[in-house]
């Protein structure tokens, strides 16, 4: 339950502003609710088979002493688990504290090889070997903490206890009388019960951190594309409650460059003369903020039309800076980015090579291009671009229900139902193997 949590903490839930009187300054807040825990509870087993399957089991020597036959020597090898099933698991928040999973009925069954031998009358040597197999019934119980590390989750479970219901020694082709059992089944049973408290409460503990990176590793690829990333280090500890787990993140944007595409707006000045160039410089990376009416978006852009001349082989040049405030509503549907247009500003700074009326008329002309031709086209054109980035980066895989893109003053509420993101789990086990 704890990796699976881990799994989903830094990509899906809520994200929303830090409630006033908490300490941390985060971009990005990642939620994820009680009711969203037991979805991810579904996956247990497959987290906790893992753990089973990971322990290295050590081989188990000895000897002892037994009436009539002296010492008799004995070796447990090739300890491996052949099959794991869980009954049923639940998953509680401790305020402040920690993540409380039970999980019961685990039955395991481990095989491998026994090998003993004695010194029988007249001085005989008998070694022998003989497959054995143990079936079990456990119950787990781990109370997880979490905890930040260098910007990063790490998950610590000082309590983890494991108790046997059962534990029963099956040896294939038997053909000793039935000491040989009842010898070995004890001393089994208690070396056992040692090493599996110890080596696959380590194991769940080590497959969480694991996990914990993997996640955090790729959540800033998912935030990621070209030059352009997103810094989602942790600012301080997550906060467990009774109802829900809580991360913050500093969702610091970074880039290393920014270029215009121009070939659009080529295509969107269609109605100018077959030789005329438009040129769109961004004059400073677009500021982007969150308010109550949507996503407001503010740059300042030069553009450069080229006319040719009549019979002359030059061009006449006009250049106007301008700035540019758009208001967008973003939602989601059927695994599509959808883009509505909630207002426009357009305000001229500079103009050079133009009168005033010419200048006025270009203003008006472009205004006009722009309001029902070029925003329209752009915005269609970034739906279909963010639509196949996010797929990229997997988003299609998820199983999103009801999704909902809140604009609140200062940050997005992205809020939403989800299934189980099983390709991330599936890549997960296929990285430890």
């Amino acid at each position: 339950m704890l990796a699976a949590t881990v799994l989903t903490l830094a990509l899906l839930g809520n994200a929303h502003a830090c409630s006033k009187g908490t300490s941390c300054e985060a971009g990005i807040v990642c939620r994820i609710t009680k009711p969203a825990l037991l979805v991810l509870n579904q996956e247990t087993a497959k987290v906790i088979q893992t753990a089973f399957q990971r322990v290295n089991y050590p081989n188990i020597t000895g000897e002892k002493a037994m009436m009539l036959l002296g010492r008799v020597k004995y070796g447990l090898y090739n300890i491996q688990v052949s099959h794991l099933s869980i009954a049923s698991s639940q998953v509680e928040l401790v305020e402040a504290k920690s993540i409380d999973v039970s999980i019961e009925n685990v039955s395991v069954v481990f095989n491998g090889t026994l090998k003993y031998g004695y010194t029988a009358a007249w001085g005989l040597g008998i070694d022998q070997s003989i497959d054995f197999e143990i079936d079990s019934a456990i119950d787990l119980q781990i109370n997880t903490q979490l905890t930040c590390d260098s910007g990063r989750v790490r998950t610590n479970a000082p309590n983890c206890h494991l108790s046997f219901h059962k534990l029963l020694l099956h040896l294939q082709g038997e053909r000793e009388p039935g000491w040989i059992k009842q010898l070995f089944t004890n001393f089994i049973s208690y070396t056992l019960k040692l090493i599996l408290k110890g080596q696959v409460c380590k194991e769940i503990n080590v497959i969480s951190n694991i996990m914990a990176d993997f996640v955090q590793t790729r959540a800033a690829s998912i935030l990621s594309d070209g030059d352009i990333g997103v810094d989602i280090s942790l600012t301080g500890d997550p906060v467990i409650t009774a109802s829900y787990l809580e991360s913050h993140h500093k969702a610091v944007l970074e880039t290393w460059g920014f270029n215009t595409n121009q070939e659009i707006f080529q295509e969107l000045v269609g109605g100018l003369p077959s030789q005329a160039q438009v040129t769109v410089h961004c004059l400073k990376v677009p500021k982007i903020s969150c308010q109550n009416k949507g996503v407001v978006v503010s740059s300042s852009v030069m553009v450069e039309f080229l006319f040719p001349r009549p019979d002359q082989p030059h061009f006449v040049a006009y250049t106007f800076e301008e700035d540019i405030i758009t208001t967008v509503q973003a939602s989601y549907s059927k695994k599509k980015l959808f883009l509505s247009l909630l207002d426009f500003q357009i305000t001229p700074k500079t103009v050079s090579n133009l009168t005033e009326s010419s200048s006025e008329s270009v203003q008006s002309f472009l205004q006009s291009m722009i309001d029902t031709v070029g925003i329209p086209e752009v915005m269609s054109r970034l739906e279909a671009v963010f639509t196949a980035l996010m797929n990229s980066k997997g988003l299609s895989l998820f199983d999103i229900i009801n999704p909902e893109i809140i604009p609140q003053d200062g940050f997005l509420l992205l809020q939403m139902d989800f299934g189980f993101p099983e390709h991330l789990l599936v890549d997960f086990l296929q990285s430890l193997s």
